[in-house]
């Protein structure tokens, strides 16, 4: 298997598992986050992540275009502003508008992998760490992003009393 092949398939389990337990979040609970521990997102403040977690970043990797806003730099930015604290992330209005942004996201992912099919092979650095990895590895590791915040997800529920299991972790339920 291709590079290219392997991101379509990893990327549409990925998206399709992510929205299945987007679905099953209550609008009623988008403010509650774990009560232990500190720096917790908020039901909201996770979804709304989960809907930038790849494809936007995959955006950046194969056109550069990180979404930053105009005079914005990378390599100017302080840590606390490319990892701001939990209070300070954005939310997710609903879990509507969650599962729509999640579907654009998704696109935009999809487009990227298609993009850069014939540079998988690339060496492209990521803005947050040293050195450079192959631009499919740099992919690959954009859908693993989304799929740690599925399972972050999948942990709010069950901590919220809904009745998930493995199959619903991976969209199979």
């Amino acid at each position: 298997m291709n590079w290219t092949a392997l991101l379509r398939s990893e990327v549409e389990e990925a998206y399709r598992a992510a929205d299945a337990l987007v679905a099953m979040v209550d609008d009623a609970k988008l403010d509650w986050k774990p009560e232990t521990g500190s720096n917790w997102m908020t039901t909201a403040q996770l979804l709304e992540h989960i809907t930038t977690a790849c494809g936007g970043t995959c955006r950046g990797f194969v056109t550069g275009d990180w979404g930053l806003p105009d005079g914005s730099n990378l390599e100017e930015m302080a840590p606390e502003e490319m990892l701001p604290a939990a209070a300070a992330l954005p939310a997710a209005a609903s879990v509507a508008a969650a599962r729509e942004a999640l579907a654009a996201d998704k696109e935009l992912a999809l487009q990227m992998v298609e993009q850069a099919a014939d540079r998988m092979d690339e060496e492209i650095a990521a803005p947050w760490e040293p050195g450079a990895k192959p631009l499919g590895q740099q992919l690959l590791n954009m859908v693993s992003h989304l799929n740690n915040h599925k399972a972050q997800l999948f942990y709010y529920l069950k901590l919220q009393g809904e009745p998930v299991n493995t199959m619903h972790y991976y969209g199979l339920a």
